[in-house]
């Protein structure tokens, strides 16, 4: 792991006309100039294609595409002038085509659900569908998310019992890039041993293996902190993986969580807490893929 590089990197943003669609384009800039970088503002349009993930011309789009591109990029190109703004249309649906024009991008970002979505549903099919298939990480976004931006902290949830280095890697170099603080939070859960017994834990075992385990999240931190020496860390030991994480992230401006690459399986392949924290967290949720 090393400190943030001076390397160009592009970043991805999935457009759709939805509000959400918008939120994720202006954080997707904001990410984009934070890394020196370029943001492409991508829209999946399905018709008229063979089942491959191709790029279309432009004069060849329906005016609506071409419009909700344009606006898209204009606005952006509003609040960040120097920002190098590009669009493509991806003739694919959109999961299919989302994974397929990130695969070379170092970031993309969706909002939380697009305009095919339930009212009131946090998390949409297709936001939930990329983020478990993407090779590369994705940022989902809510629309009312702005309360938290000021926050100065990026929430990573660790396995102190198997941490992944791609994880703690993204984490900390967001943590970087933004001149914030890791609060690097390990769930865990009491022994099955203590449900078999019934009745209530003693409150001395608890402290003994809460201390154990933050022994093991200091351990599994070495590493990053020693490669991130300028970023400050908050360790944060809590009982229940998800709903700590979740509880944790209420102020955050970035939530990191990992996602297990799964080889040869179809579908979302989201773990407990990934799918717990997309579905609750209130701040933008960062799913990287390890293993």
């Amino acid at each position: 792991m090393s400190e943030p590089s001076e390397l160009t990197s592009t970043v991805v943003a999935g457009i759709d006309g939805s509000p959400q669609s918008t939120a994720a384009a202006h954080w997707a800039a904001e990410e984009a100039v934070r890394r020196g970088g370029s943001l492409r503002l991508v829209h999946a349009w399905p018709w008229l294609t063979d089942g491959e993930s191709s790029f279309a011309e432009p004069d060849a789009l329906p005016d609506a595409v071409q419009r909700t591109l344009a606006e898209a990029a204009e606005d952006v190109r509003g609040r960040h002038p120097e920002l190098d703004v590009r669009t493509d249309a991806v003739l694919d649906a959109p999961v299919d085509g989302l994974v397929a024009a990130a695969a070379d991008a170092d970031l993309l970002v969706l909002g939380s659900r697009g305009r095919g979505g339930f009212t009131g549903l946090l998390l949409g099919s297709v936001s939930r569908s990329v983020a478990g298939r993407s090779g590369v990480p994705v940022v989902v976004v809510r629309d009312a998310h702005e309360g938290a931006r000021g926050a100065g902290e990026v929430v990573v949830g660790v396995d102190a019992h198997g941490p992944e280095e791609e994880v703690l890697e993204f984490a900390f170099h967001e943590a970087a890039l933004r001149g914030a603080r890791i609060r690097a939070v390990h769930g865990w859960d009491l022994p099955p041993v203590f449900g078999y017994a019934g009745g209530a834990v003693p409150a001395g075992e608890v402290a003994q293996l809460e201390a154990l385990e933050a022994k093991l999240l200091s351990l599994a931190l070495a590493g990053p902190r020693e490669q991130y020496p300028g970023v400050a860390v908050v360790e944060d030991v809590r009982l229940g993986a998800a709903r700590g994480l979740v509880e944790a992230a209420a102020t955050a401006a970035l939530v990191v969580v990992g996602r297990r690459r799964r080889a040869g399986e179809f579908g979302p392949r989201l773990g407990r807490v990934a799918h717990a924290v997309l579905h609750h967290a209130e701040a933008p949720v960062a799913v990287v893929p390890h293993g």
